[in-house]
């Protein structure tokens, strides 16, 4: 694993619209949260670029028998050709609208796709408006044979907005949400929301939205300007009636790449996402970093990195752990953190089994927040389902001083990219869960949860005094430690690199959790350096337990202090 600070990049943690800061506009609770893409001002030439029209190539009707493969073809001679990036169709009354007026543009329940019909999915629209400025062509396939949607703004109520109703005849959808009885039947919840570049979120039964999961990411986390690849067209297939499962196609589109898309929707407690993927380079140069399966959430603080004012909420995160199983079979958890410049993390491999952003932590008492109900928010996790080779998983942190801003991404880059027109395919599936455990495999412990302390030690009166280190507390709990007697010979294998002293350990039994804390106290020898410290636990050899790794952020060399410093290196010790 390698790990590095990344400068120049001109405020990274304003770079996307969120999911998060549209949601109560459109649905005043945290309850129903669509997806939006966040775009910074310094990127504000891709605001354009949000869902683009279809470009003269692909205008005609989609063939009978329609499929991932015929949108790979359009994807391959959209690749051939120079990219044109899309005009607005937005009139001043739409392009100018507030987000209090936006929200009022909510689609008629009565004219939801699909409602007449004998299947339990229904379809609904977003309107365009503000940044979503071109739109969206979705067609629907009945019989192997694919027809557009057309437009039709009698499937809004406007509310009491004031416009010329004229103007909305000539605009279009800007994405569309997914609804079925999750959660109780007859009741139709919308377990999944596109809108904005390739930005989606999905949940499961008893969720409600956090992390967001994309199509593509290009040159992500880097001091040069990200690319957002764009969702141009979808293809929905009409369910029978019989199916529980939703099969949509995706053409997209970017300055660098373009790509055919293949989702499988299955709902249930565990909703599952099956992805298949053809994506071809443009010619003209690929792009620094290509990001495949990348996800998009959000860490303020928690315990392993507090904030430095007091708030009721022990933690506010989307995801507060980045989770790997490598293609060597080792597990790995990485708690995230909320650095003072943006940081890169990378761990290689080959033919990765998975990898995800989690929500560790489901009591209620970790969050305290009866509004946001961040123990309602699903973890992500990837599995790929053919061979992706050799890359390594990305995970950028970017600063943030609060929770509307996604601040986290992780993804997997392949080590080498083919030359243009040439297809890489990959193939996976992302499971949204609250089920965090069931994702570990043979009986594998995991971490609980992670501490952060000023380091302390027993004086000869027992008065505990502060040392000068920092101290870590780490309580792992599962089945492989749960079946041990207290006084099993469980060890612990704790390192760290050069820039670390660790200064002593202590692994003792934790009976609250059936498991082990392990507690140990470091010194940093260079603040202005990345620490990385790694530990897991042992019986006679027999590794009992996932790999604990975390990383200690750099903190700037000089950087002069400001009022509310939320997104700062918490870990310094003071002097």
């Amino acid at each position: 694993m390698s790990t590095h600070p990344v400068a120049g990049l001109r405020n990274p943690a304003r770079r996307f619209l969120t999911w998060r800061g549209l949601a109560l506009i459109l649905y005043g609770s945290a309850q129903s949260r669509p997806g939006f893409a966040r775009l910074g001002k310094a990127l504000g030439w891709l605001a354009a670029a949000i869902l683009a029209l279809g470009t003269p190539a692909f205008a005609q009707d989609p063939p009978a028998g329609f499929g991932l493969e015929q949108v790979t073809v359009r994807a391959k001679a959209l690749a051939d050709a120079p990219y044109v990036a899309p005009a607005s169709n937005l009139p001043d009354a739409f392009s100018r609208m507030q987000f209090s007026d936006y929200q009022k543009i909510q689609p008629r329940r009565d004219r939801f796709t699909w409602a007449g019909l004998d299947t339990p999915f229904k379809l609904a629209f977003y309107h365009q408006g503000m940044q979503f400025n071109t739109p969206v062509k979705i067609s629907e396939i009945v019989d192997g044979a694919a027809q557009e949607i057309r437009y039709a703004p009698d499937r809004f109520d406007f509310g009491d907005l004031h416009f010329d109703r004229d103007q909305t005849s000539k605009l279009g959808w800007a994405g569309f949400r997914v609804l079925y009885p999750i959660n109780q039947p007859g009741k139709e919840d919308e377990i999944m929301s596109l809108l904005g570049a390739s930005y989606f979120r999905v949940i499961g039964k008893g969720q409600i939205y956090g992390l967001s999961g994309r199509g593509l990411a290009i040159d992500t986390g880097l001091s040069a300007p990200e690319e957002f690849p764009v969702f141009r067209e979808y293809w929905i297939r009409r369910p029978a009636p019989q199916d529980r499962y939703l099969t949509f196609y995706a053409l997209l589109d970017a300055p660098h790449a373009t790509g055919a898309y293949e989702f499988t929707l299955t709902p249930g407690a565990d909703t599952m996402l099956g992805v298949k993927a053809r994506v071809f380079l443009r010619s003209g140069g690929a792009p620094a970093v290509l990001g495949v399966a990348p996800l998009t959430s959000m860490f303020l603080y928690g315990p392993t990195q507090p904030l430095p004012v007091h708030n009721f909420r022990p933690g506010i995160h989307d995801s507060n752990g980045l989770a790997l199983h490598t293609g060597t079979g080792e597990w790995i958890w990485r708690p995230l953190n909320n650095p003072s410049m943006v940081a890169l993390s990378s761990f290689a491999m080959e033919n990765p089994k998975g990898f995800g952003l989690l929500q560790r932590g489901r009591e209620f008492s970790r969050y305290e927040d009866l509004k946001d109900r961040y123990d309602l928010r699903p973890s992500a996790w990837i599995e790929p389902t053919n061979d992706w080779g050799k890359g390594h998983v990305r995970l950028v942190e970017i600063p943030t001083l609060d929770e509307t801003n996604d601040n986290i991404v992780a993804f997997w880059a392949p080590d080498t990219l083919p030359a243009p027109g040439q297809p890489l395919q990959f193939d996976y599936r992302i499971r949204f869960t609250r089920d965090e455990p069931a994702i570990l495999e043979g009986g594998l412990s995991y971490v609980w949860q992670t501490m952060h302390a000023t380091g302390e030690v027993y004086q000869s009166n027992l008065v505990r005094a502060y040392d000068g280190t920092l101290a870590f507390l780490v309580d792992f709990t599962g089945p492989s430690l749960g079946d041990l007697a207290p006084e099993a010979p469980v060890v612990a294998r704790v390192s760290a690199n050069d820039n670390v002293e660790i200064v002593g350990s202590e692994l003792q039994p934790n009976p609250a959790i059936k498991g082990r804390r392990l507690t140990f106290r470091i010194k940093v020898k260079d603040a202005t350096k990345a620490s990385e410290l790694r530990a897991a636990l042992e019986l006679a050899g027999r590794t009992l337990t996932e790999t604990w790794s975390l990383q200690i952020p750099p903190s700037p060399a000089a950087r002069p202090a400001r009022e509310g410093q939320a997104s700062l290196n918490l870990f310094k010790a003071s002097e």
